[in-house]
């Protein structure tokens, strides 16, 4: 069953501009250290980081949340699969945002799209609650 869908728009020249003005100020403040991680070695550092961007910010609206009632930038990070396949790692308030989101017997699976296309990037969330 679908608990949450969230989707975002993030502008890459925007996300680039922050890095230009802030840098690390920024990227720490809202990154986890796998996604700095990932976008740093990242031709296009700002795409990268903004397809993240737009993650967070589709998770928050699938929690449910956005960015209050405990819920933080860093408490949603990119992972990616084995298979190379994006998703969400919660922790945190994110993390007890979506445990109490989720039925007794079931567990959840956070289903994450990311594209871009300058200057645009976006992100898909769908939270999903099946059987154990």
């Amino acid at each position: 069953m679908i608990l949450g869908i969230g989707s975002d728009l993030s502008d890459i020249r925007r996300v680039h501009a922050t890095l230009e003005r802030f840098g690390e100020r920024f990227t720490h403040r809202i990154f986890t250290e796998i996604e700095r991680t990932r976008s740093e070695r990242k031709p296009d550092k700002a795409s990268s980081y903004a397809k993240r961007f737009a993650a967070k910010e589709a998770c928050a609206k699938a929690l449910g949340t956005g960015m209050r009632a405990g819920v933080f930038w860093r408490d949603m990070g990119v992972v990616n699969m084995r298979s190379g396949q994006p998703t969400m790692a919660l922790t945190n308030g994110a993390l007890a945002r979506l445990e109490k989101m989720v039925p007794e017997g079931h567990k959840p699976v956070i289903h994450l799209s990311l594209t871009d296309d300058h200057p645009y990037a976006q992100a898909f969330v769908i939270i999903e609650a099946v059987p154990e």
